[in-house]
């Protein structure tokens, strides 16, 4: 089931970035914005008239849920979080610009290439939810090698396009996959905790998104564009040294 709901996320990154890149890049960014406002408010009034009423579950108290997340297995896997969504924005926030600048591929071009990652990165969300299902720890561990070897692929390959697209073609399924495998793992790290610890999951999720952007940012002015994908493609192989430690704090 998570993986169905990130499905439409994933497919929201599939039609949402390009598109708003290739909006931008004819009628301006600023015009980009308003047009997100204005769907975005039409998005609201959609869930308020739509949104099909559902009974209200057994309350569970705050105290006995907060209780079964003091455990070290579950701040670990929170941290692995926070870890694995840095290593992915730290490369990809600004991969509009590597193609741009580093691949030389043209500016109203880069939306549909990004398009193309996303709808490639559709494999990978079927499946990490079916991986991390069986085996979350190793699904974490399989997909951030993945991305961490693809990232490093198309760094190496910058200047070549048919090897470009099969690094971002690996980059996409990985990147993607790691959503609902990330989601999973630590709401099974929760049992009857499930629904806080799935919120945690998510403000984990954004503090790495807005660390890795900070990092990319840094790696930029300090070394350049050029070493964004090799710094965020290490952080993900070090994603490795988490899972003898996650099995190790796993509890029978």
């Amino acid at each position: 089931a998570v993986a169905r709901v990130y499905l439409g996320i994933s497919a929201a990154l599939l039609l949402g970035i390009p598109l708003g890149t290739l909006w931008a890049s004819v009628w301006g960014w600023r015009s980009a914005f308003w047009l997100l406002s204005g769907l975005s408010l039409l998005m609201a009034v959609a869930l308020y008239v739509w949104m099909p009423k559902v009974s209200m579950p057994a309350r569970v108290s705050l105290r006995g849920q907060v209780g079964q997340l003091r455990h070290a297995y579950f701040g670990l896997n929170v941290l692995v979080s926070v870890w694995v969504f840095t290593a992915m924005f730290t490369a990809y926030t600004y991969l509009a610009d590597i193609l741009e600048r580093l691949a030389s591929v043209p500016a109203t071009q880069v939306g549909w290439w990004l398009m193309g990652f996303g709808a490639v990165g559709l494999i990978g969300n079927g499946l990490g939810g079916r991986w991390v299902s069986r085996q979350p720890v190793a699904a974490t561990g399989g997909f951030s090698l993945l991305l961490g070897l693809a990232m490093l692929l198309a760094a190496w390959w910058m200047g070549h396009g048919l090897g470009l697209m099969v690094a971002l073609a690996l980059w996409g399924i990985a990147y993607t996959a790691l959503f609902p495998v990330c989601q999973v793992r630590v709401m099974q790290a929760a049992k009857g905790a499930q629904a806080l610890a799935g919120t945690l999951n998510v403000a984990a999720a954004n503090a790495g998104t807005g660390l890795g952007a900070l990092l990319g940012g840094w790696v930029i002015q300090a070394y350049g564009l050029a070493m964004v994908a090799p710094v965020a493609a290490v952080l993900s192989l070090l994603t490795l040294l988490f899972v003898p430690l996650l099995r190790r704090y796993r509890p029978e």
